[in-house]
This record gives structure tokens, C-alpha cells and sequence, in this order.
């Protein structure tokens, strides 16, 4: 099982292997419910005993899909009930922070941050969370990022580019 960044928790532990239909469906239910900022949905969830680390077949998990959409009290609730700031995809290695910072969720990106989530980690393609919010001219989110780790600016993705140098002119 892999442990990522800081210890926080073994994001990948969670596999359908073994589960049932209904447990697979149960699990599934908090991936939308989630997306869609069902907040009720995902605390009976929880409440059941779900897994807020559950991956979907990409390697999702509710935390990502909160924070894309921007759902500030359902990202409060998965962090404080055990979902890792940290967890990346298997194919992309995307963190909750890069899908907030890339959307555009200051709010969600500050919670993040709150709750440990590594700004310095990359996808695959070399790109952390501050690419992603330079890519889609969030200057707010870079701002933030800037401020809270400097040494972000520096980091070049796998073209050799840095935040800074992808920021849309215009």
C-alpha cells in the first residue's frame, strides 16, 4: 500500500476487489454525491463507515471531486472526517489541490492548505497546483500559493516551463 507525502494516509488502500455490488454502489453514491455538493449524502456516507479515502477505477476520491466543484463544506467534512489532502490519481497523480487551484476554489485551496495538502507535489506531466491556477489566469490562487511557499515559482514541469512562464497572455 502506498503512503504519500507527510505520513496523512494510504490513499490506494481502498480497492473494489472484495466488495460487493452494494458496496460498490454505496461507495460510488459518495463520488456524485460529492461532485454534486450533497453534503447530507456524504455525512450518511461516512456515518455508515465509508471509506473517505475511496477511490473510484481512475483513482478519484470524493475529495477530488469536492474540490473541483468548489464544495467547501463537503471538502471540511471528508478532511475532517479522514480524507488525505494528498491523495493523487493513479494515472495522472492530480491532488484535490491541483483540481481547486485549476477550477478556481480559493476557499477550497485555502482549506487545503489548512489541512497539509502539499502544494509541491506534481502530476505526471511535472505540473503542481500553481501551474494549474497560472494555466487558467486564477491570480488569486497564484498569489496565495506564492505567498505561502515561494519556492513554488521555481519548479518547472516536465517542458521545462514554470508557472510563471504558462500564465495566459491577454
Amino acid at each position: 500500500m502506498e503512503e504519500h507525502i507527510g505520513g496523512c494516509c494510504k490513499c490506494h488502500s481502498s480497492s473494489s476487489y472484495g466488495q460487493n455490488m452494494s458496496e460498490m454502489d454505496f461507495a460510488r453514491g459518495v463520488w456524485t454525491a460529492a461532485m454534486d455538493g450533497e453534503f447530507e449524502k456524504v455525512e450518511d456516507y461516512l456515518n455508515k463507515g465509508g471509506d473517505p479515502n475511496a477511490v473510484d477505477s481512475s483513482g478519484y476520491t470524493a475529495l477530488h471531486y469536492a474540490s473541483r466543484s468548489g464544495h467547501f463544506a463537503v471538502c471540511e467534512l471528508l478532511l475532517m472526517k479522514g480524507a488525505c489532502a494528498n491523495a493523487q490519481t493513479r494515472s495522472g497523480q492530480v491532488t484535490p489541490l491541483h483540481r481547486a487551484a485549476y477550477c478556481g476554489r480559493i476557499g477550497v485551496v485555502n482549506l487545503l492548505l489548512r489541512h497539509q495538502a502539499d502544494p509541491t507535489l506534481c502530476d505526471t506531466d511535472g505540473q503542481t497546483a500553481l501551474h494549474k491556477a497560472s494555466e487558467k489566469g486564477h491570480k488569486e490562487i497564484v498569489q496565495l500559493l506564492v505567498d505561502r511557499n515561494p519556492g513554488l515559482q521555481q519548479i518547472k514541469d516536465n517542458r521545462g516551463r514554470t508557472a510563471l512562464d504558462i500564465i495566459p497572455q491577454g
